[in-house]
């Protein structure tokens, strides 16, 4: 890896937060809260200055405000421009870049991923180079092009985005050796081999999302949403809605509401001829996936109007036998009945026990007795609530969830985090502690214990 790559990110990004950091050590060391003028006294500058600080300050949750103008610390944050200043604990944290990032982009959303993970790198200070799926090659180099354009216009080095033009494994897996971090978006195998090449690495898991739709939901809403994700990108993502679970009581009404928003039901005999199209010995078929449902039906010789969205496909297993229940990188949805939400929460298990174990899945409610159920009992990292699957496991503008197209999977899913990946993986920090004005004491065994020690009689 070029030397000049670690010299770049060293030495274009500075940490820009002295003044921030010196506000958060006046107000540890005030003895009641402080108004903004005080602070500006303390600080040396004019109130208009000192709000402009404390504002921007207020805004990154680092302090908070009441009536009166008086600032109050809310306590241990990481600042994300360089220190965070832990004044209960006498402790200064300070973010240092990894290096260069070894990033593996996959060829089912190779446009906005190859620009989240370099965002997130270059905040984190880092290089990044970015390796593509062969098949995205093209669409790589445009938007990689297009990111180190961007940087020479801020006055930034390009070289802190790089791509690989003509990618191979070989070069991908000198990559992966050469490079400090790694970062794998794609499937198992690349993955596999991101975990296999002795650099520390971050991986993702495989996507299956489940969604179930129980008898409180808003129907017409939740068949909209569903129609959102499904067809986004023509279901490309790993949190595409790849199967619907409906409660009996609301089952007919959902498909009804389906096929309202583009919706196509399959007939009978379009389950094996689809499937002998989309799957190569258990293998979804490259050529197959990422299609509108009239290409794909076309090569199934299948009859599909030419209004549809969507194909809806009844199902009742799971497992390899039922192909439906994992993964399709297509327009096409497997359709489950239950009884109840116990029954939904027991197939969702079983059909991400097949593919897609930690990734994700939602439901259509307003039962929040419903919606904790699903989240505690299936071994899930994200669970969205009336939202399309798609477009808000990633984060977006109506949830609170980090905006990654990595998206860990934890250990259900081999990963080494279950986390939305960002910028504050792709960081080492230092701690710096001092010894506390008032140590920590340590009860004595009887309060410690009080509750058990009585058992050991």
């Amino acid at each position: 890896m070029s030397e000049n790559l670690h010299k770049n990110h060293e030495r274009y990004f500075v940490p820009g937060l002295a003044r921030g950091l010196r506000v958060l050590e006046i107000i540890a060391e005030a003895d009641q809260p402080l108004t903004i003028a005080e602070i500006g006294k303390k600080l040396g500058v004019s109130r208009s200055s000192a709000f402009r600080i404390t504002y921007t300050l207020n805004h990154l949750g680092y302090l908070s405000t009441d009536k009166s103008d008086k600032l109050y610390d809310l306590g241990p944050r990481v600042l994300g421009l360089g220190f965070s200043y832990l004044n209960r604990q006498d402790i200064i944290k300070i973010a240092k870049p990894v290096g260069v990032i070894g990033a593996l982009s996959p060829s089912t959303n190779p446009e906005a991923t190859p620009v989240i993970k370099a965002i997130n790198a270059i905040k984190g200070r880092n290089a990044i180079v970015v390796a593509p799926h062969p098949r995205a090659k093209l669409t790589n180099k445009l938007i990689i092009d297009h990111m180190r354009e961007a940087l020479e216009k801020l006055g930034a080095p390009a070289d802190l985005v790089l791509g690989i033009d003509t990618p191979t494994l070989e070069k991908t897996e000198h990559l992966m050796q050469a490079c400090d971090l790694v970062l794998a978006t794609g499937g198992p195998a690349m993955v596999k081999a991101a975990y296999s090449s002795g650099t520390p690495a971050l991986g993702v898991g495989a996507g299956n999302a489940v969604i179930t739709v129980d008898e409180t939901a808003d129907l017409t809403f939740a068949a909209e949403k569903i129609r959102i994700s499904k067809t986004l990108d023509l279901a490309a993502s790993c949190s595409a809605d790849n199967s619907v679970i409906a409660v009996e009581s609301i089952y007919d009404d959902l498909l009804a509401k389906l096929i309202a928003e583009g919706g196509h039901l399959a007939q009978p005999g379009d389950y094996d001829k689809i499937a002998s199209v989309l799957w190569e010995d258990g293998h979804l078929n490259p050529k197959a996936v990422v299609l509108k449902p009239q290409v794909l039906c076309a090569m199934a010789g299948v009859d599909i109007p030419d209004d549809r969205l969507f194909i809806v496909m009844p199902e009742t297993g799971v497992g390899a036998d039922h192909p439906y229940s994992g993964e399709k990188l297509s327009a096409i949805m497997a359709f489950y009945k239950v009884a109840n939400i116990d029954e939904a929460v027991e197939l969702t298990n079983r059909i991400q026990a097949y593919q897609g174990m930690g990734h994700s899945c939602g439901i259509y409610s307003i039962n929040d007795a419903n919606i904790l159920k699903l989240g505690m009992q299936t071994k899930t990292s994200r669970v969205m609530v009336n939202q399309p699957q798609a477009a808000s496991n990633s984060g977006n503008l109506w949830n609170g969830m980090r905006q990654t197209f990595s998206l860990g999977c934890g250990t259900w899913g081999g990963n080494s985090t279950n986390e939305n990946i960002n910028w504050r993986h792709l960081i080492n920090v230092t701690w710096i502690s001092k010894p506390l004005a008032t140590p920590k004491t340590i009860p004595g065994d009887e309060v410690l214990f009080s509750g058990v020690t009585g058992l050991f009689d």
